[in-house]
């Protein structure tokens, strides 16, 4: 592998190999709690709730303690949890492209902001999450994109830096604190200009993955 190829593959976790709609779990949600539909979505995308329990500071249990105090829902525990986490599907393109980097014999690592109920979801109904060498989650590190920190967190699970990791993120916030550090950066907005900017950068992808 020549030098100037990156040594491993960092990939984003939503909006790169799941895509994903908080708007089904503020249906679901709303069907079981006193306010409504936006309701829900203020209380889950407008407060402080969600960086919350994406960073630690909440455990599965007393998110949903809050969801329901503050939502008025009332629904098990169980049935929060599967309507809360059951709103990915796959990017197949991607899950193509990591399968590809993988049988070539590039580690790959899923780094995220992201929170324990969507991650236990994801492991068990997506084949493709067992594949990977390593994965940074904002929850566990007690810090989100694009914080240094775990930026720094990535560097120890690798074993590389600067321009030996590749990663490909969505949100440019994130990939410009990536590049900062050095590390080769692909903003992701299609399968299409993601392909063609791996290629680039001399990783072996052929062509567009379909």
């Amino acid at each position: 592998m020549p030098a100037t190829v990156p040594k491993v593959v960092v990939f984003d976790l939503g909006k790169v190999l799941v895509d994903f709609d908080y708007g089904i779990a503020a249906r679901k949600i709303a069907a079981q709690s006193a306010l409504g539909e936006p309701g829900v979505r203020q209380l889950l995308d407008h407060t402080p709730l969600l960086f919350r329990y994406e960073t630690g500071l909440l455990t599965r249990e007393t998110f949903y303690q809050e969801v329901c105090a503050g939502a008025g829902y009332r629904g098990s525990l169980r049935e929060f949890s599967g309507h809360f986490a059951d709103i990915f599907w796959e990017i197949e393109p991607m899950i193509s492209l990591h399968a590809l980097l993988r049988a070539r014999g590039f580690p790959t690592f899923i780094f995220s902001n992201t929170n324990d109920l969507a991650v236990t979801h994801i492991r068990a109904r997506f084949p493709f999450f067992s594949q990977f060498d390593g994965y940074i989650f904002s929850y566990e590190h007690g810090s989100m994109k694009p914080d240094a920190k775990i930026y720094e967190a990535v560097e120890r699970a690798t074993g590389q830096g600067g321009n030996a990791i590749l990663y490909l993120d969505d949100r440019p916030e994130n990939t410009a604190a990536g590049e900062a550090r050095g590390w080769n950066v692909v903003t992701h907005e299609t399968p299409e200009k993601t392909f063609q900017a791996l290629r680039r950068l001399g990783l072996p992808v052929p062509g567009p993955i379909t």
